[in-house]
């Protein structure tokens, strides 16, 4: 079992996603793409995903430390300021692997010349990207 994301030295980063329903982000980010959950809560649960973390948090207001800043999921999912890129070895298998598990695709994998990619959403809207480098950048 992963281990809780709590560095004794440096750095370790986790990408933070607000999510409506916290349980179902969770089984999304477990089930589907097989992470495994490090911790399970109502308002805030972590998974671990190959070598990084999600955190998954159902956001709120502005705290002492983010005095303007209100946490909350995507309003329009076609309209985004970041996401979670994944890298794979073997796009095409994870592809239908995860689609086989119920991942919601925008497209199937593109050939891009020196990647393949494609980009899915996770149950709040969140866009993943997902590719599988061909040729050095």
């Amino acid at each position: 079992m992963a281990q809780f994301p709590a560095p004794t030295e440096g750095i370790l980063v986790t990408y933070f996603i607000v999510a409506r329903d916290v349980a179902r982000s969770r089984r999304f980010y477990t089930e589907v793409l097989g992470g495994d959950a490090v911790l399970e809560g109502d308002e805030l649960s972590i998974v671990a995903l190959a070598n990084g973390w999600v955190t998954i948090s159902t956001g709120g207001g502005p705290t002492a430390d983010k005095p303007t800043v209100t946490l909350e999921a995507p309003s329009d999912p076609d309209h985004a300021s970041g996401f979670l890129n994944i890298r794979v070895a073997d796009i095409a298998s994870a592809y239908e692997q995860w689609r086989a598990r119920g991942a919601e695709f925008l497209t199937p994998p593109i050939d891009h010349g020196s990647e393949i990619r494609c980009y899915m959403r996770d149950p709040d809207g969140h866009l993943i990207e997902v590719g599988q480098l061909l040729a050095r950048i």
